[in-house]
């Protein structure tokens, strides 16, 4: 391979680009080899995406390629151990993540379950915490967040900070809670209000709200008390 400088490449189809802007999938094998290479210091990008397509040319492909042994890839001129080293532990790395087992995940089916995920969390504090759960298509916990911290209103609780999470980790719906300090669950006025927001947002945003629990000395639905 010759070692003349390479014309630049432009930058909308450098692979690292091409993989902020399209995502991983969209990038052929050579680009995303070109993608692990680049991390290497002084190696341009025309050269790591030449670099990359003759290796995968060479090995026959990402079949001939994971089969290599190290000293295999050393052997292709521009790879050296750092290269080979890299390339291996990337593919191990991905090979293991495909295996690897999904850590089981709370299913929320009922006001109850919500209770005892975060009662642990919210029952004894001496100030209203606003949570959201989020949940995927099977009622599966995603992530639960803490959206607000003191007294519940509708400034402190806005649907952009509801839902942000919500988008982020790509709910399918989400579970409102919060806590009473008083130990009294019935919903005031203001709970009421800030959940009929929610619901609205929810629905022009396509992800739905199930439920908004009030956790005290006992768990309010507000969707078994027909409120939602």
């Amino acid at each position: 391979m010759s070692d003349r400088p390479r014309a630049p490449i432009a930058e909308e189809i450098r692979p690292r680009t091409r993989l902020r802007t399209a995502g991983a999938e969209a990038l052929s094998p050579a680009e995303l080899l070109a993608v692990i290479f680049s991390a290497f210091p002084g190696t341009g990008d025309a050269r790591t995406l030449e670099l990359a397509a003759r290796l995968v040319s060479e090995r026959g492909g990402l079949h001939g390629l994971l089969r290599s042994p190290v000293h295999e890839l050393m052997a292709v001129p521009g790879i050296g151990e750092a290269r080979a080293s890299a390339l291996l532990a990337a593919a191990e790395l991905g090979k293991r993540m495909v295996s690897a087992r999904t850590p089981d995940r709370p299913i929320i089916s009922s006001p109850a379950d919500v209770d005892a995920l975060l009662r642990g969390r919210l029952a004894h504090l001496d100030r209203e915490r606003f949570v959201v759960v989020l949940l995927n298509t099977k009622n599966a916990v995603l992530a639960t967040e803490i959206v607000s911290i003191g007294t519940l209103s509708s400034s402190l609780v806005h649907p952009r900070e509801v839902f942000k999470p919500a988008i982020q980790a790509g709910a399918a719906a989400v579970i409102l809670v919060h806590n009473h300090p008083s130990g009294k669950t019935e919903p005031s006025r203001e709970d009421r209000d800030v959940t009929g927001r929610l619901v609205e947002a929810g629905e022009t945003i396509g992800i739905e709200v199930l439920d908004h629990v009030v956790i005290g000395d006992s768990a309010f639905s507000f969707k078994e008390h027909g409120l939602l």
